[in-house]
């Protein structure tokens, strides 16, 4: 099956399918649902582009995760550039991670039950987000702030309280509680 592969060469092609993956992760993070006759609506593309690019709901759930895990993991590098250690970890966990599980209770859903039938996500998001992590913690145990004895896998899981977050709350507050108080544990002493 196919998770919507694109021809480097064609720009529009491109961006039909960047605007498909962005309308369709917008519509599962609201819904949880797919309709093609929605986000080709949408996207403002032929439901024939939707499916040339993504032919079953499945290939684009799969495709959007993909998508959302990438950006997870891109931007780590540029935050180490942008601030120190620690806060690159705040603002990743904050502004990136949290964000994420937040708005995304649809597209697990969809996740769920697109890869009820093969029964695994797709090879490498988990192991793409733990090297995410262990570069975090690598640049902090080299600035000496965190302990050098830390598992990545262990700080990940540590972070699935976010998926208890209230978009419609106080969730900043809460991100930077659950984070001060990892941060004590992970914490050089």
């Amino acid at each position: 099956m196919t998770t919507g592969s694109v021809n480097p060469r064609r720009a529009d092609t491109r961006r039909n399918h960047e605007r498909i993956l962005t309308t369709a992760a917008k519509s599962l993070a609201c819904s949880g649902e797919i309709s093609f006759n929605a986000i080709a609506k949408k996207a403002e593309v032929g439901v024939g582009t939707v499916y040339r690019h993504f032919p079953t709901p499945e290939a684009l759930i799969l495709a959007v995760y993909q998508r959302e895990v990438r950006q997870l993991v891109d931007i780590v590098p540029s935050l180490l550039e942008e601030h120190a250690p620690e806060q690159a970890f705040r603002t990743w966990t904050t502004d990136h991670l949290a964000h994420y599980m937040m708005t995304k209770r649809g597209l697990a859903d969809a996740l769920r039950a697109a890869t009820s039938s093969r029964g695994e996500l797709p090879a490498g998001a988990y192991e793409s987000m733990v090297g995410a992590v262990s570069t975090l913690l690598k640049a902090n145990v080299d600035a000496g702030t965190v302990r050098p004895d830390l598992e990545p896998e262990t700080v990940l899981r540590s972070l699935g309280g976010l998926l208890y977050l209230d978009p419609n709350g106080e969730w900043r507050r809460d991100v930077a509680s659950l984070v001060d108080l990892l941060w004590r544990g992970i914490g050089t002493p």
